[in-house]
């Protein structure tokens, strides 16, 4: 499809968001809308008690914005809308009541790098390196900025983003604090994801919930803070240094 595929299992109070697309699992702008109303309707369901989100497929787990949508993009409201994506689902974890594990089985570019820091934890195999490529088509990561340099802090943000050809691999990450363990098989990964998943989904909901608000503590300007991120990637696609480079790549 090429919307991409989105679906959500509940089990055992445990729900699982998986998403998919055939372009190394990125997001166009509807598979987004539909990830955050997804991510709105788990937090008010009083069957689940934590939310796993996972990719399709054994390789790249997210590659970030549709890269055939942003091309198309020839207006500042169209640009803006098309950067709040990603800033939609991002507050969307956030304000979740729900704890949300990551499960990063492959590689995360751009905003696949954002919605792995916008989970509460994440484990990722040895094959989930990250890079922040945005500079070299002209704009930045400036709707994931703020939820990267949370996770990661500002030395590690600058490091990734400046550095914008290189990947970073995934032990990096987990000594950034991305990633909380790695693994070198999905198995694995699987088989640990399962473990804290049951764990979680059995302790006090209340308790959870409070964790949520307060490992979240600082962020409730996001909201106001995204919407401004967006607009200055709205603005910066439309120059011609990025419609050039855009061409470049679309060749």
């Amino acid at each position: 499809m090429s919307n991409g595929s989105l679906y959500t299992h509940i089990d055992n109070k445990i729900a699982t968001i998986e998403f998919g697309h055939q372009a190394s699992n990125s997001f166009p702008s509807e598979l987004l809308i539909r990830l955050t109303h997804s991510i709105n309707e788990l937090s008010s369901n009083q069957d689940v008690h934590v939310i796993i989100l996972k990719s399709e497929q054994d390789k790249a787990f997210c590659a970030g914005a549709s890269f055939d949508e942003l091309v198309t993009i020839s207006n500042f409201e169209d640009g803006k809308q098309f950067f709040l994506g990603f800033a939609n689902v991002i507050n969307a974890m956030r304000n979740c009541s729900k704890l949300i594990i990551g499960r990063i089985q492959g590689k995360a570019v751009g905003g696949g790098v954002g919605l792995a820091a916008a989970c509460d934890y994440c484990l990722a195999t040895n094959q989930a390196d990250i890079k922040l490529s945005e500079f070299t088509i002209g704009i930045g990561p400036f709707v994931i900025e703020p939820v990267v340099r949370r996770k990661i802090g500002l030395t590690a943000l600058s490091e990734l983003t400046l550095d914008a050809t290189s990947w970073q691999n995934a032990y990096w990450a987990k000594e950034k604090g991305l990633y909380a363990k790695i693994f070198d098989t999905i198995k694995e990964m699987d088989i640990e994801v399962e473990i804290l998943a049951n764990k979680l989904s059995n302790y006090n909901p209340e308790a959870l919930k409070e964790m949520k608000k307060a490992l979240w503590e600082g962020t409730e300007n996001w909201t106001a803070l995204l919407d401004e991120k967006a607009e200055i990637s709205g603005k910066l696609v439309l120059s011609d240094f990025t419609k050039k480079a855009l061409q470049k790549f679309k060749k």
